[in-house]
């Protein structure tokens, strides 16, 4: 990992670069597929499957054999596990619905709103060399919750055409109502303008590679909604003298493992922590199962040192990580200042690992600073908010004259004259 030693702050923009590609490199391979996929369906997505996913598919859609066979092959240590965690991302989700909010405004006038469930979702769940069933908690116990009526589920298939295992009994458990095995672009594609096999959704959720990013981001311009532009995974810690080195570095490398365009950051005002927090990656790095992608991924990720506590907040909330460690002993300061971080994580004994599966918290984060202005999943990723009002005979004589004069002096004689044929009749 590069040690960056007080930086400037006309440096700090070069210093916190994602390693990702620019959407110029990648839009142009995200077009070509979604513009095949609108034009020939299910058709263009079996020729995408078999060229990035490498496998045939006489049928893409999950049976119900297969969901079965499924649940057989997903040991009951892990059953148990992912019980738990379902448990607890029930709780903390079904804690944040809310009753309707009622207020009369003016005397006459009954104002209310109310929260209505998206009626179709799509949720996107990554395979390849990590099948993200925890993602599937993440995503369908939130639907359920809100009363999504339909909820599809996409995730690619591996060599021999299969989903993982773990992925459909998850799916299964949390009320998926349909799953495709479809990954990637083709997948966003198939989720935007319907195919044969995949149903066409108001909203997409997910995590994803870069090209999947993109994907949401362009099924947008038609008129499909998204969660937020979640990409390659990234964490910033922050730690001082009062940091267990070892635990801090475990962190770090739990994101570094999850792809070689994962990003991680180490904040500290000791130069001593830095270099333990170092060797203590180059150690635990030796044995990982997935050093090649951990190490690539490092390669990506700085160790800052800064000479206060101040600019570390700063340039923490200038960079706006998915994922924030506080190992601080003022923890306070950094909790209370923080303003744009994804997920919080508090103390030593605070693994980020803990919101990726089972403490209750999303996983489903804003990255590439996009945590400046997005939330991550939520319960209210999954419904709407509607308005109401009903205005009753003396309602509408206290507000219509101020309705008629801002109506005329916009020159929307239309609209004045909604009301004033109405206050006429009320004389």
């Amino acid at each position: 990992m590069q040690i960056i030693d007080n930086p400037s702050r006309d440096t700090w923009t070069d210093i916190l670069k994602r390693p990702t590609q620019t959407v110029d490199d990648i839009e142009a391979t995200v077009n070509v597929v979604f513009n095949d996929i609108r034009n020939d369906g299910d058709l263009a997505v079996k020729k995408y499957t078999e060229r990035f996913d490498g496998v045939t598919l006489d049928s893409n859609m999950v049976t119900l054999e297969e969901l079965q066979e499924a649940s057989t092959l997903v040991s009951d240590a892990l059953k148990d596990a992912i019980d738990l965690a379902k448990l607890n991302i029930v709780a903390f989700h079904a804690a944040q619905k809310t009753t309707r909010i009622t207020l009369e405004t003016t005397e006459g006038v009954s104002c209310w709103q109310e929260k209505r469930p998206i009626e179709r979702v799509g949720l996107y769940i990554p395979g390849g060399t990590a099948p993200l069933f925890s993602t599937v908690l993440m995503l369908a116990v939130p639907a359920q919750i809100a009363g999504c009526k339909e909820i599809v589920l996409c995730s690619p298939p591996n060599k021999q055409g299969n989903v993982a295992p773990e992925i459909l009994y998850a799916a299964q458990l949390c009320g998926v109502t349909k799953i495709i095995k479809v990954g990637g672009i083709q997948a966003i594609a198939g989720l935007t303008f319907g195919t044969e096999s995949i149903p066409k959704v108001y909203k997409i959720f997910g995590p994803g590679n870069q090209f999947v990013t993109v994907a949401k981001q362009l099924a947008t311009k038609y008129g499909v909604a998204i969660d937020m532009p979640a990409g390659p995974s990234e964490l910033l810690v922050i730690a001082d003298e009062t940091a267990n080195a070892s635990y801090v570095a475990s962190d770090l490398l739990s994101q570094a493992e999850h792809g070689t365009d994962s990003q991680v950051i180490l904040v500290s005002t000791s130069k001593d922590v830095i270099k333990n927090i170092s060797k203590e990656i180059e150690k635990q790095l030796e044995v990982l199962p997935r050093k090649a992608i951990a190490k690539k991924s490092i390669a990506n990720s700085k160790l800052i040192y800064v000479e206060s506590d101040d600019m570390a907040l700063e340039l923490i909330n200038e960079y706006g990580p998915e994922h924030f460690i506080i190992c601080t002993k003022n923890e306070n300061f950094y909790v209370d200042g923080i303003a744009n971080a994804g997920s919080v994580f508090i103390g030593n004994y605070t693994p980020e690992s803990a919101g990726d599966y089972a403490s209750g918290t999303n996983h489903t984060l804003p990255t590439n600073g996009f945590s400046k202005a997005y939330s991550g999943v939520n319960l209210d990723s999954f419904l709407k908010s509607m308005t109401f009002q009903k205005i009753s005979k003396e309602g509408l004589k206290n507000i219509g004259n101020a309705i008629e004069l801002m109506a005329e002096a916009e020159g929307l004689q239309a609209h004045k004259n909604a009301v004033a044929i109405r206050l006429k009749d009320l004389k």
